[in-house]
């Protein structure tokens, strides 16, 4: 593939695969330390917020509403999507980038602060939905310039699977940190864990930000995006403009979602609720099975994505979606023993099926929006799945067995997830190792010409 622009063209193959490696990093470790931000929430909301926060007058209602505040960090994702779709389309990656960054890991570290419903009533519970309000604004706005930062130094179309996947890493392995810190906290404090034990994750988010914003000030901007500006291309109004030209890529990529979302946060979120209330597991147990999945979990992501770049996008995420659809029955299944060998086993296996699709989702979104319009577009499908799919799931499966006293209802809303998803992928172009670097490819399939660019891929 030619280069990109004329930047990347003056660029040696040994300084591009040098600038390239360093996005890759930066968006790997950027993502990895906001979703460490984003997810210890989801950890700590089965566990800790219920009882430190409201009123301690029945256990599973106070989950619920634990689990309300949980909510509000998905609705704000796409107000962030939106906010930083906009700044990313219109100054850059980098910059927005840095910004959300800074963003959710103050919003995270000020949570470990917060005080309880003994100090100040119900005012810790309206200063943490605040605090979980800018942390979802600032993780809507990372995903999307992450993917692209380092997709779009991709020099080649073969292998833009693998690389956009790299940034997909970050999710399991915040999540890995996340449980790690929980879990090595919850040791040292003891029964003084709801105490000050849980506060000191949300804490260290102040030192894994320092570091994640050094790696990102030293990053260039994108080829991609420095054409669009030496094309004077950019946007005045990046998002009115994707809502008008790409309507329909947008709600795809959210649906498309669904299966990778809802079982997700049933996996990482509603588990401990199940796990320590109704199969009366051990808090430690969970962990260490979730601190297992998301190692393997990392692990797979970029091997789901590499493989995408053989098969096809769209084949290796309906491939996730059937995988995710019949996994959540045997899941339950095996939690439903009590056992806690079984029970390590099904959740240290829960984040294989949605890593298939985890891995190759990034380039399968990104690649379907133009670059003019890349940031915004992307980001926003991506995030409203936040609000249909990831934010409810744990609450929704909380109603679902406090209402059937039964996980079954549980595999059937994820089965239709799952079905929904298929439809929606289907729907969406394949771009697997198309040219996908200038506006020509967009504009002539929004005119309904057939070029090699955005022919779908068989």
């Amino acid at each position: 593939m030619a280069s990109t622009d004329a930047f990347s063209g003056r660029l040696s193959e040994s300084e591009h695969a040098r600038h390239l490696r360093r996005a890759v990093v930066a968006s790997t470790v950027g993502t990895t330390i906001e979703w460490y931000d984003f997810l210890i929430y989801s950890t700590m909301t089965g566990l800790v917020f219920g009882k430190v926060f409201f009123s301690g007058s029945d256990p599973l209602i106070d989950t619920l509403k634990a689990f309300g505040v949980f909510f509000i960090g998905f609705v704000a994702r796409p107000i962030g999507a939106a906010i930083f779709g906009h700044y990313g389309d219109r100054i850059g990656r980098k910059a927005t980038l840095i910004v959300t960054l800074l963003m959710t890991g103050i919003a995270t570290a000020l949570v470990g602060l917060v005080p309880g419903y003994d100090m100040i009533g119900i005012w810790g519970a309206v200063i943490l939905t605040l605090l979980r309000l800018i942390q979802g604004i600032g993780v809507g706005g990372e995903w999307g310039g992450s993917v692209l930062l380092a997709m779009e130094w991709a020099r080649t179309s073969k292998n833009r699977g693998f690389i956009a996947s790299w940034p997909q890493f970050g999710a399991p392995a915040g999540l890995f940190l996340a449980n790690l810190a929980v879990l090595v906290f919850s040791w040292i404090s003891g029964d003084q864990f709801l105490v000050w034990g849980w506060r000191i994750p949300f804490l260290l988010s102040i030192g894994m930000v320092a570091v994640g914003l050094w790696i990102r000030l030293g990053i260039l901007e994108t080829p991609v995006f420095r054409r669009v500006v030496q094309e004077n291309r950019v946007e005045r109004a990046p998002i009115i403009e994707v809502f008008r030209k790409q309507p329909k890529e947008i709600v795809l990529t959210a649906l498309l979602r669904l299966a990778e979302q809802s079982p997700g946060y049933i996996f990482n979120a509603f588990i401990f609720t199940y796990g320590t209330q109704v199969l009366g597991a051990s808090r430690d147990l969970l962990l260490i099975g979730l601190i297992t999945t998301t190692a393997l979990g990392f692990c797979w992501a970029p091997i789901a994505g590499a493989l995408s770049d053989r098969i096809g996008r769209r084949q290796m995420y309906i491939i996730g979606c059937v995988f995710v659809a019949i996994f959540t029955f045997v899941y339950f299944a095996m939690l439903d023993t009590k056992v806690p060998l079984m029970i390590f086993i099904a959740v240290a296996l829960s984040f294989i099926p949605i890593m298939t699709m985890y891995g190759p989702e990034a380039a399968l979104i990104a690649e379907a929006f133009t670059p003019r319009l890349r940031y915004s577009g992307a980001s926003i499908g991506y995030q409203l799945a936040s609000i249909i799919a990831g934010g409810p799931a744990p609450f929704i499966s909380t109603w679902l067995f406090a209402t059937y006293h039964s996980t079954v209802p549980i595999g059937i809303y994820v089965v239709i997830c799952a079905i929904i998803s298929i439809a929606a992928t289907l729907m969406l172009p394949d771009y697997t190792n198309k040219e996908i670097s200038t506006e020509a490819e967009y504009e002539a399939a929004s005119a309904g010409q057939s070029t090699v660019g955005v022919r779908v891929a068989p």
